[in-house]
């Protein structure tokens, strides 16, 4: 590694070097998927339930989030350990930060080791369960609705917030096998191929994609006799394929040259790229409101005398919960534009702010797994939406066309 790069660490990137930044974002999904679970069921939502996940079979046994605090407090003790440790050993030295890399490097293979190994006394089921619904949706599968559909989903649309997070995870492995770095120097997300991470982070989106098509088929299948043409999963499609473009101008321009972009200018491709983002965040903050949580905000039946402004009939939650979603959501999915707020371009050019933006993408998911999971419970209780009425023009454009 060239002297240079010990001047390119800054005071975050000492204080919780690259790999702990990816280990810190992945720790925190499990203490959060815990916290959905106590507090749906709070409000009476079971979730294991919804997701075909085998109740418990005596009272005895510890509810299902104490399981999840559980695996997350085994992947937190080492990791606590591991950043002590390292903190002693390098005294926040640059040189002693990029030597040690094998040091926060170790964790994240004892983190992997601890979700792989079946080891009885470390949330055993709850893991097996965790991997198998993995291995089938990272292929795109999809379950039947009796065996466990709304899980893949959900898991699914987990990974596409955790899709920068992933590339940076093969980046760290990347930079520790490199001749040249450390896993702990400045990320360098180009590492081994230009085109790796940004593959990495569509994987996630083509997963989804792919389910909406297998849900596609499933509805033209069943539904031919009724007549309905599946539309909305056209659109569902349509939505996570929004994704792509993005992922592709943003890797364009990581490596932009002017001899191999001949007619386009670098200032073309971020202008195209810009205009790419807002449709994505536009059509999924949309998408959000209107379809994941059924509410009325975006629709023309949003004013009712049966339920308060935006929002819908059957509620679990405080009405100000469901508007401040909506707020948050609508904010973090154009967290991106903080490039053209003055006192924010930091955000998106500092490790920090990097960081700062993986994290809230995380948090976003979390608060939207509140509201996803409760509207599949009203569904089941009292049926679909009848407000779906944007939604059901736009399916019916879609069939048309």
């Amino acid at each position: 590694m060239g002297p240079d790069q010990h001047a390119q660490l800054d005071g975050f990137s000492l204080l919780l070097p690259f790999p702990y930044r990816v280990a810190v974002i992945l720790i925190a999904g499990f203490w959060a998927w815990g916290f959905n679970l106590q507090y749906l069921l709070k409000k009476n939502i079971d979730v294991p339930a919804l997701i075909r996940y085998p109740p418990r079979q005596s009272a005895t046994q510890r509810p299902h989030y104490a399981s999840a605090y559980h695996l997350a407090t085994l992947l937190t003790i080492p990791f606590a350990i591991s950043l002590v440790i390292f903190w002693i050993a390098s005294h926040g030295s640059a040189r002693r930060v990029e030597s040690l890399d094998f040091i926060p490097q170790s964790y994240l293979v004892i983190f992997l080791v601890l979700l792989i190994l079946p080891f009885n006394r470390l949330s055993r089921s709850g893991r097996a369960r965790f991997l198998v619904t993995l291995r089938r949706i990272c292929i795109g599968g999809l379950a039947e609705p009796q065996d466990g559909k709304f899980g893949d989903i959900l898991l699914a649309d987990v990974l596409t917030s955790y899709a920068k997070v992933l590339g940076d995870l093969v980046a760290t492995f990347c930079m520790f096998f490199a001749a040249d770095t450390s896993s702990t120097s400045k990320p360098n997300r180009k590492c081994g191929n230009d085109y790796v991470v940004p593959l990495i982070i569509a994987t996630p989106s083509l997963i989804r994609l792919r389910q909406c098509l297998i849900e596609y088929i499933r509805v033209r299948r069943a539904g031919l006799k009724q007549g309905s043409k599946g539309g909305q999963h056209l659109a569902n499609a349509l939505k996570y394929a929004s994704a792509f473009p993005v992922i592709i101008l943003a890797a364009l321009l990581r490596n932009y040259n002017p001899l191999e972009f001949y007619g386009y200018s670098e200032m073309s491709l971020s202008r195209l790229l810009y205009l790419c983002s807002f449709i994505n965040s536009i059509y999924s903050f949309y998408w959000d409101v209107t379809k994941d949580w059924d509410l009325t905000l975006l629709s023309s039946a949003r004013s009712s005398a049966h339920y308060p402004f935006g929002l819908r009939r059957h509620r679990h939650f405080e009405d100000r919960q469901y508007y401040l979603a909506i707020s948050i959501d609508l904010l973090l999915r154009f967290s991106w534009a903080s490039r053209f707020v003055p006192g924010l371009v930091w955000l998106t050019e500092t490790e920090f702010g990097i960081f700062l933006l993986m994290a809230s993408e995380v948090a976003r998911r979390w608060m939207w797994i509140f509201l996803r999971v409760e509207t599949e419970s009203v569904r089941n209780s009292h049926g679909s939406a009848p407000d779906d009425i944007l939604l059901g023009d736009f399916s019916g454009k879609l069939d048309a066309d």
